[in-house]
């Protein structure tokens, strides 16, 4: 499961970037904002977006944490 490691909303505001104007200016879609803000995953092109804004790497604000069920479902153990 991927959890993000910061709140990616909160930090898009400090460069400039609020909800309304990701919006309007069509930087994420609402949609991709949603997810973050109820921590589902999103998609390549919302992280390199967040990313490209934030000047960081994906690593900076995600971690997979896997579930026992994902670990099962691969066979896994950690």
């Amino acid at each position: 499961m991927i959890e993000y490691k910061i709140d990616i909303l909160k930090a898009l505001k400090e460069k400039g970037f609020s909800a309304v104007r990701c919006r309007k200016e069509k930087i994420l879609p609402e949609s991709t904002m949603q997810r973050i803000r109820h921590g589902m995953p999103i998609g390549l092109d919302a992280v390199n977006t967040i990313c490209i804004i934030l000047a960081c790497q994906p690593s900076d604000i995600i971690h997979v944490s896997p579930t026992k069920e994902e670990l099962d479902r691969f066979g896994l153990k950690f």
